[in-house]
């Protein structure tokens, strides 16, 4: 594999090829001859038949149209109701994103424009959707990309060059070992060491919200971790728990591929800049800056669904849908070319949601799955339906008597779930018409959701796709953009429904809104996420009616004269669907890893899967090391 590149240009006709390079696992074929660009006749199929890579042909940068010109010629073919308004140039690659209200019309027939744009400009146009929710602070973590498009070229060849340029390390034998950093009998700082004779990765690298000081972070001090050994790290999805440590890991040397889904690319660098921001606020120093954000997304590979992709010489990746959140994935590496693969399902759910499809269940290959366990103790089983009717009753009596409904989310899931069903209920009249206020980064959020349909649901995918039937466009929902706008939302009379971050009441705006509310009989809240055991949310769930906390540099007596109440329904899987999930596996694992749940729920877990199903299960502790292989 060292000389896949040579080898390749050995197998096209002579002379057509002016350079060539990886894009990771990618290979991409620079040509200075239009006519080779326009038609290669065949060649490039036969290569990727051959070598088995993915492998595309572009122009070289210095055929290609100048840009002002080649915009203006691009204007001219697309027809206007495409709705075509930004054109981003990206010259090292010569590639051209095209943002459009309707893509398909930007394609044409059979691709007929795309082509044109080819032929004409030689450019490679690449064509984005342009979001029904815009939001300025999603382009400007995509415009990192795009200034820094020299960086990002050279960053992926060199990644490209890990993957093939042959082993580091001597191999004497085949094994396979997983270190527990994090989330082994417990919930938070999920993260896990890969550790095979060639390859080191990190899958997830999160926090713990519910801890101050060292206990919210993994055991990176583990003697088997060496940040300057790590050749990947994948992240399963989003949330803190398993994305909150990442660009902790750059401001520490780190300079080697994320990968993850491109919408959980977007949505962790929010949550992570939400919280510097937060950490700023209630007077703490930042564990990381927003320089560290933007190196992490500078250095981020994107990778679709069932997409399988190389990452180290022994170490191949595919995402599957999680079913838990907006691009949440089940991570599948199949190891040493077949010696043992492998599922880590971060968080799950298995069975379709109002936003999203059920938890994919099929793949090539599976020896060991590693799965969480936050709802898997006995006792954690839940009626959706019955839930959900709670949720409406509670939201009905609230807004009935002239009160607020506050309900602590995470940016991404079941805040996202709510806002579905809360507009069909109003829009059926099953519960009164009230505004619903979304606080912290949630607008962003659903931002990203109309930004990447293909990841929801068949039938909000189709809602989408036409602005008139976009549930997250209704008027019901109102953006809080500052602190004025909060105290307003608190001092009006009437109903409404604030959803809010964090979801565990460990800080943001949920917080503020409690600090108000709370004392107010008419009004209620709804927790309707984990609540980790020390935590805000957790101690006012489970009953206290008066917290100390600091308002203003002041310790305060707060309170709790609201409803309090709790919607089991979560974006994860109960302990009903985590067994059914291992009965659908195809193929049944030999081996399951129980983790991510509090001790009693993981270990309950395992003996569990152990006596219905017959396979070795086991339930590691925090710095505990498994040989798989």
């Amino acid at each position: 594999m060292a000389d896949i590149l040579k080898e390749i240009i050995k197998t096209l006709p002579e002379g057509k090829i002016s350079d060539a390079a990886f894009e990771a696992a990618n290979i991409v074929l620079y040509t200075k001859d239009k006519d080779y660009f326009l038609d290669n006749k065949g060649t490039i199929k036969e290569a990727v038949s051959k070598f088995k890579k993915r492998i595309e042909v572009r122009p070289d940068p210095s055929v290609c149209m100048p840009m002002e010109k080649a915009e203006k010629m691009i204007k001219k073919i697309i027809p206007e109701e495409a709705g075509a308004s930004e054109f981003i140039f990206d010259s090292p690659r010569s590639q051209l994103i095209i943002h459009a209200d309707k893509p398909g019309v930007v394609i044409g027939k059979q691709g007929e424009i795309l082509r044109e744009i080819k032929e004409k400009t030689f450019w490679v146009p690449l064509i984005k959707r342009i979001p029904p929710i815009r939001s300025k602070l999603i382009e400007s973590i995509r415009s990192v990309l795009y200034e820094n498009a020299d960086y990002r070229k050279k960053f992926l060849d060199k990644t490209g060059h890990r993957i093939y340029d042959g082993w580091l390390r001597e191999k004497k034998h085949e094994w396979v070992r997983l270190s527990f950093l994090g989330a082994a009998r417990q919930v938070g700082r999920t993260c896990l060491l890969l550790q095979t004779p060639e390859s080191r990765i990190i899958m997830d690298c999160g926090i713990d919200p519910s801890q101050d000081g060292p206990e919210s972070y993994p055991y990176l001090d583990a003697p088997e971790f060496n940040i300057s050994e790590v050749d990947a790290v994948i992240v399963s999805h989003s949330h803190l728990d398993h994305s909150g440590l990442i660009p902790y890991l750059f401001k520490y040397g780190y300079k080697g591929p994320i990968y993850c889904t491109l919408p959980t690319r977007d949505v962790m660098a929010l949550l992570q800049l939400d919280m510097i921001k937060i950490q700023r606020n209630e007077g703490k120093d930042p564990i990381y800056a927003t320089e560290d954000v933007r190196n992490m997304v500078l250095h981020t590979i994107g990778i679709d669904y069932d997409e399988v992709t190389d990452i180290t010489p022994d170490v191949r990746l595919t995402f599957y849908n999680s079913g838990h959140i907006l691009g949440g994935s089940l991570i599948h590496l199949n190891i040493g070319n077949g010696l043992h693969n492998l599922v880590f399902t971060g968080d799950l759910k298995y069975a379709r949601t109002n936003v999203l499809e059920a938890a994919n269940t099929q793949f090539p290959r599976v020896e060991t799955i590693i799965m969480e366990s936050t709802y898997g103790g006995k006792d954690n089983v839940m009626n959706e339906q019955e839930a959900d009717e709670y949720m409406t009753n509670v939201i009905d009596t609230t807004f009935k008597r002239g009160g607020k409904v506050l309900m602590p989310v995470l940016g991404s899931g079941r805040a996202q779930e709510v806002m579905i069903i809360v507009e069909r209920l109003m829009r059926e009249k099953r519960i009164p018409e009230a505004p619903v206020y979304l606080d912290g980064m949630l607008w962003d959020i659903t931002a990203i959701h109309t930004a990447y349909p293909e990841f929801l649901n068949r039938n909000i995918r189709q809602q989408i796709f036409h602005k008139e039937n976009n549930p997250f466009l209704s008027p019901i929902f109102k953006r809080v953009g500052s602190q004025k706008e909060r105290q307003q939302i608190i001092l009006e009379e009437g109903p409404c429904l604030i959803l809010a971050t964090s979801g565990m009441l460990a800080g943001g705006p949920s917080v503020e809104y409690l600090k108000n509310l709370a004392e107010g009989e008419k009004h209620s809240l709804i927790f309707s996420c984990y609540q980790p055991p020390g935590s805000l949310g957790h101690r006012i769930r489970e009953g206290e009616t008066e917290l100390t906390m600091r308002d203003s540099g002041k310790m305060q007596v707060l309170k709790i004269n609201l409803e309090v109440h709790k919607v089991e329904i979560t974006n994860h899987s109960d302990r009903k669907q985590l067994m059914n999930y291992i009965k659908r596996c195809n193929p049944q694992p030999r081996k399951v890893i129980v983790m991510h749940g509090e001790a009693s729920r993981c270990l309950d877990l395992a003996s569990s899967l152990h006596k219905q199903f017959r396979v070795e299960s086991v339930a590691p502790k925090n710095l505990e090391t498994i040989r798989i292989r």
